[in-house]
Parts: C-alpha cells; structure tokens; sequence
C-alpha cells in the first residue's frame, strides 16, 4: 500500500512553498545543459553524430564510478551497518529503460539536426513538455492542476513562437521532424521514468546506470556506422570532455537531483528557459538580431514558468511503502 506524499511544509493551514536554493540548482543545470550545443558543434568537426554521444556517455560513466566510489569509501566504517543497496528486478528494468530511452533521444536530436533544420528540430523538441504530462497522465495517473496545465500550454507556445518564423514545411525535412518529434517523446518518457526511480536510487546511481548501458549500447552501433571512433586532435577531445563533464555529469545530474523536488512535468517546462538562453547568448556574442516577437516569447515562457511553478503539481510526489520488507531497513533503496 503506497502514499503520496509531497515535499511542501504546512504553516498557519497553508502550504509553503519549496526555498529558493532548488530552483537554483535547477537553474545551474540549465546553464550546464545550455552548453551542449557549442560542444557538439566543435566535436562534430571530426566526429559523427553517434561518435559524439558515444564518447560523451564513456568518459560520464567513467565520472560517476569515480563518484560512487568516493561515496561508498567515504561511508564506510565499522559503525555504518547500513544494509548495502538492493536490486530488484523491476529496479533493473527501469534502470536498462533509462539507458535506452535516454541515449536513443540524444542520437535522435543529433541525427535530426543533419536531416532538418537547426529551427524544425528546436521547435519540435521543445514540445517535451506535452508529452511528460501525456505520459504521466495516461501511464501513471498523474493529476495536474488548471493552474500547471495553462502554464504548460503558455510556455509551450512561446518557445514555439521562438522559432516560428523559421520554421519551414518541406518533403525534404519530413524524416528530420520525424526524427526530433520522436526525440522530444523519448526524452519526456526519460524523466517519468527517472522520476520513479529517483525516490529509490541516489543521482550517481541512476546515472552510472544510465551513462554505462548506454555507452554499451552505442558502441557496436557507432564502430558499425562511423569511421572514426575517438577525437584526433585535442581541441575535439576538450569538446567532448567538457560535453562529459558539464553538459552530462554536471548539467544531466542536477536535473535528476532536482527530480527530488520537482515533479518531472515543471522541469520539463523549466527546461523551455534553454532556447532562451541560446537565442540571449547568440544576441550578445554573435550580434544576432532579437524582434518584438522574440521577446514576446520569453516573456510567454517565462509567464508560463511561473505559472507552473506556483502551482501545487510543480512539486515533486513521492511514493513511500508503508509496509518495509522483512530483514531491510528503508535506507532509500529497495
């Protein structure tokens, strides 16, 4: 028998909300995810789009052992009687789950790009939100309140009105948006199902899992598909430890840190804050032209942000058993 329990302190009958240092952190993982773009654009100098992810998930998988070794030598003493971590089988599933919906969205947006417009596949992989709370609703019997759902529907519109204008329809693009679409849902199934997980497992958990069965995966598909495997020059091989390190380790862990407390569907919606900055930066290093419809956009998304963020399905449901296993002491994992 399960509970739902949310992480909002009551005080004179009414419900606070959460402090302002976890949206924060949310805030820092957009900054580090912002990043990416730059980084595939130097690596895919030499590298294939599959060369790329491949290499970006080997050297993050390699950081998260090096982080959970840490952590369980730290831990480790002889009055820490702490039952080690078990697996379940439906723990694994979920777990393989992740490594494959996740790396499969990152080669889909990559492979997109080369097949599409840079402004089709932005604007359709900003439609994740939808899908997260789609998913939630008919996979999970996640309820959102009319406050989410508008401010869902706001930001969505404006980060499509971004990038509307160059927006094109074409039979030549048609495999291209296929590709994002298909993208944009497999990357919202991700967070559902990383939000499941993450009452169970810590960050680095999930994302050794994730980052290893990937990287296990691309591999045969990589050697097969691309003729170089690893960067040649070292300013590649800084573009792809840096695509590691910030963009996976940093950026992709705090957001699954944040899944503790926010629900998936907000962070989704956070996420639209990403073409956002891309178009800012552009605008104060490239130059690049920003109209009255532009920011008209961000105020859109930022209106919708807020509007989610202030509603009660912004904060993160936790299911906690009621009844503990025999022999097992609840220590966040099953």
């Amino acid at each position: 028998m399960t509970e739902i329990v949310k992480p909002t302190v009551e005080r004179d009958g009414e419900t606070q909300p959460l402090k302002l240092v976890p949206l924060l952190t949310l805030g820092l993982a957009l900054l580090a995810v912002s990043c990416a773009a730059i980084f595939i654009r130097i690596a895919e100098q030499e590298l294939g789009a599959n060369a790329t992810v491949f290499n970006r998930l080997a050297i993050a998988t390699l950081a998260f052992w090096v982080l959970n070794s840490l952590s369980q030598w730290r831990r480790r003493s002889p009055l820490d009687w702490q039952d080690p971590p078990t697996y379940h089988l439906d723990d694994i599933v979920q777990l393989i789950a992740v490594a494959a919906v996740s790396s499969a969205s990152v080669v889909l947006w990559a492979q997109s790009l080369t097949e599409t417009s840079i402004a089709n596949s932005t604007l359709l992989r900003n439609l994740t939100p939808i899908f997260t709370s789609l998913g939630g609703w008919l996979l999970f019997n996640q309820r959102f309140d009319r406050r989410f759902l508008v401010g869902t529907l706001i930001a969505v519109l404006g980060a499509i009105a971004i990038g509307v204008e160059d927006f094109q329809i074409s039979q030549e693009h048609l495999l291209g948006d296929g590709l994002a679409l298909l993208s944009a849902i497999l990357y919202g199934s991700n967070l559902l199902l990383v939000e499941r997980l993450r009452s169970r497992f810590p960050t680095s958990t999930i994302l050794l899992w994730r980052c290893g069965i990937g990287t296990l995966l691309l591999f045969p598909i990589t050697s097969l598909l691309e003729e170089q495997l690893f960067p040649q020059t070292w300013q590649v091989w800084l573009a792809v430890v840096a695509l590691a390190l910030v963009c996976q380790v940093l950026g992709q862990g705090l957001l699954v840190y944040s899944l503790k407390q926010f629900s998936s569907g907000f962070i989704a919606v956070f996420l639209l804050l990403e073409p956002i900055l891309t178009a800012i930066l552009a605008w104060l290093v490239f130059a690049e032209l920003l109209n009255w419809t532009n920011w008209l956009a961000f105020v859109m998304v930022l209106s919708g942000i807020y509007l989610t963020r202030s509603s009660r399905s912004a904060t993160q449901s936790v299911t906690v058993s009621t009844v503990s296993e025999p022999g097992t002491r609840d220590n966040g994992t099953r």
